[in-house]
């Protein structure tokens, strides 16, 4: 039997003895085929894991670097995983907002309330000006639930760390390159570890035709509005 043979009739028996499954997990795991391929690599104890290890992630950051910006990555510090942040994001020594969304704007349509991000989001959590850094966040396509209804301001108290907006713009980079889609279709990220100049908080998402770069004010919250946490050895 070829082997072409065989992951056919290897994939009609999951199909034949797959449990009845509701129609919004199917969905969930149609738009989320990372979490999915996640979950099957664990009947694959020889290869489990391989694809999301550090080390893995690592290498596909520094193709996507030399791919996207012309850079090599270098050595680069991750912290330790915590259980269920299993996405990396790496941020590169230097890279500048309006660096990040010029290259979004080759790839996909874009639209920005700002024409100089630099300028207009002047305080981040972890800046790459400071060096190369990286971060861990839940590898979803939507913000994180966890933070619905939590303003910028509710989340700092609380000490919650959220993704910045060079990071927030990475990742759908990335995720693009990945899957061909996009982030945020149903909600919008809020950006909570940054700050524009007069203290808003800028927020991303996809309006369906363009991928949009907006703001909000540190004090608004709704359930479409959701921070994703981030775990870092910066502050």
């Amino acid at each position: 039997m070829s082997i072409q043979s065989q992951a056919h009739k290897f994939g009609a028996t999951i199909l034949q003895n797959l449990p009845e499954v509701p129609e919004d997990i199917m969905q969930n795991w149609i738009e989320n085929p990372r979490a999915l391929q996640k979950l099957l690599s664990g009947l694959c104890p020889s290869v489990n894991g391989s694809d999301n290890s550090v080390q893995q992630q690592l290498q596909q950051w520094d193709s996507f670097y030399k791919k996207h910006f012309n850079l090599v990555l270098g050595d680069v510090a991750t912290t330790e995983r915590q259980s269920g942040f299993d996405r990396l994001i790496v941020v590169a020594s230097g890279l500048t907002l309006n660096q990040v969304y010029d290259e979004c704007a080759k790839q996909f349509k874009c639209w920005r309330y700002a024409d100089d991000l630099d300028s207009s989001v002047t305080t981040n959590d972890r800046d790459p000006k400071n060096g190369a850094y990286a971060i861990w966040l839940r590898d979803r396509q939507e913000a994180d639930e966890e933070n619905k209804n939590l303003s910028a301001d509710q989340l700092a108290t609380q000490q919650v760390k959220g993704i910045t907006l060079t990071e927030r713009m990475l990742y759908e980079l990335k995720y693009h390159d990945e899957t061909g889609k996009h982030l945020d279709i149903r909600n919008w990220t809020l950006c909570a570890g940054s700050r524009c100049s007069g203290g808003n908080v800028p927020s991303t998402g996809w309006s369906g035709v363009e991928f949009e770069v907006d703001w909000n004010h540190s004090v608004t919250h709704g359930g479409s509005l959701r921070a994703r946490s981030v775990v870092s050895c910066q502050s």
